[in-house]
């Protein structure tokens, strides 16, 4: 009885279909992973950039660049569609090997088509979509990505995302009262997948003094201070301005609007 079974999960017919099964359901939790920076693959499922694979993430030049410094340094070739601003400079300081990147800055109403070219023919594929993309493109994109083994990266909203990347709570650091340079930005990157029913979240340097990316210890921030009688309470957001002695609030630099501004 035991070897009927063994001769059965051994037909080409039965592992034919196994394959076709697992292509169709997804990726492995054992499947290869394509390397990314340490404070990056502590928050990834599986460590790493899962082949096959879309990610969606959040609108930031220096996430995207540091997703594609690993597979880069370990030789995959990389493409960049839809975004004409990306800054060779930039990607270099955070790591990217600039001769496995392609850059696609404009393709046009046909973006969609343009990525599932691309994704053909490179392992890792960044898009920044021009529209919005309907289902059936997105599951035949799917279907090749799985097919091809390539890993898609979209600023935005992706439906069948491997996992949803979020950036928050920024600090700049090196810009005193109204002058000096920015030197690095400290945030939290939240990670949230299928995979698992609780988000994870690390704070980290992107980019730090020099450019790169560096992992920060958890910190612990100080608790409000106590508001006496008749004093009016800071604004909950956080970013309330300074006052002089008027009460008069006083405009100061944001950078956070300027990395905005910049991408």
């Amino acid at each position: 009885m035991r070897t009927e079974t063994l001769r059965q999960e051994q037909d080409p017919d039965v592992l034919r279909l196994r394959a076709q099964l697992e292509r169709v359901q997804g990726r492995r939790l054992d499947a290869p992973v394509l390397p990314v920076h340490p404070a990056l693959a502590a928050l990834l499922p599986g460590g790493g950039l899962r082949q096959g694979a879309a990610y969606s993430l959040a609108p930031s030049a220096s996430l995207l660049l540091a997703l594609l410094a690993g597979p880069s340094q370990a030789g995959s070739w990389c493409g960049a569609i839809g975004m004409p601003e990306l800054g060779a400079e930039a990607a270099e300081r955070l790591g990217v090997d600039l001769s496995r990147l392609v850059l696609v800055p404009d393709p046009g109403a046909r973006w969609l088509a343009v990525t599932s070219t691309v994704s053909e023919v490179l392992p890792v594929v960044a898009v920044r979509p021009g529209s919005r993309a309907g289902a059936a493109e997105v599951s035949r994109l799917a279907a090749r990505l799985r097919d091809r083994g390539a890993v898609l990266l979209v600023q935005g909203p992706w439906p069948q995302a491997e996992a949803v990347l979020g950036l928050g709570d920024p600090e700049w650091s090196g810009l005193g009262r109204g002058h000096g340079y920015l030197a690095g930005r400290a945030l939290t990157v939240t990670v949230s997948s299928r995979r698992w029913p609780v988000p994870r979240s690390g704070r980290m340097l992107l980019p730090g003094a020099g450019g790169e990316i560096e992992a920060l210890p958890a910190e612990t921030r100080p608790a409000p201070r106590p508001v006496p009688v008749g004093e009016r309470a800071p604004a909950s957001s956080g970013s309330a301005l300074p006052r002089d002695e008027t009460g008069a609030a006083r405009e100061l630099f944001e950078p956070e609007r300027m990395l905005e501004a910049a991408g």
